[in-house]
């Protein structure tokens, strides 16, 4: 074998590895547990989402927090999901439903988007995986903006109101954290 063929392998190995390490990371942002129905219609609510405001959910599953908001409350709905089966999954729903005006997902990573048009942003993450998406939404968000926490906090940011939501016959509460920006 040829030494510059085995460097060109090893650079362009080298090269993929932190892609690779950065899909690997955000692919574990949460893990994918769905939000109950009953949950998601209050965290609009406590959100306070009215007709024709744009909405984000970051990590959204299946997509049940952007149809309701789409279906029920009448946003203008965006999810982000990284992981195909859902982004696939949650896409069709939307089509099923014919929602497609109001509703979509965007299929790729929640760091690379442009959130400044967002009235409310919705997010079911792990602890550290807040803080990571935190200083993004620092950055990209207007004045005003809600942001929506299902059972985990935004550490360094003091939520405006805070509502636990009784047993949801799993045998656990949800605790849902308000913030503006």
């Amino acid at each position: 074998m040829n030494i510059q063929l085995i460097l060109t392998s090893a650079l362009l190995l080298a090269a993929a590895a932190p892609a690779q390490e950065k899909k690997q990371q955000i692919e574990k942002l949460a893990p994918y547990y769905p939000t109950p129905e009953f949950v998601v219609e209050k965290m609009l609510q406590l959100g306070g989402l009215k007709r024709g405001e744009k909405m984000f959910d970051l990590g959204s599953g299946d997509g049940r927090i952007v149809i309701m908001a789409a279906q029920k409350f009448g946003a203008d709905a965006s999810g982000v999901e990284m992981d195909d089966d859902l982004w696939k999954q949650s896409t069709a729903k939307i089509r099923s439903l014919g929602l497609e005006k109001t509703a979509r997902i965007i299929h790729g990573d929640i760091f690379l988007q442009n959130y400044s048009a967002a009235d409310l942003i919705t997010v079911y993450l792990l602890p550290s995986s807040n803080d990571k998406v935190r200083p993004i939404l620092e950055k990209q968000l207007k004045k005003g903006t809600r942001i929506i926490s299902h059972d985990f906090e935004f550490s360094g940011w003091k939520p405006e109101k805070t509502e636990t939501i009784d047993d949801d016959g799993e045998g656990r509460s949800h605790t849902l954290y308000l913030y503006r920006r």
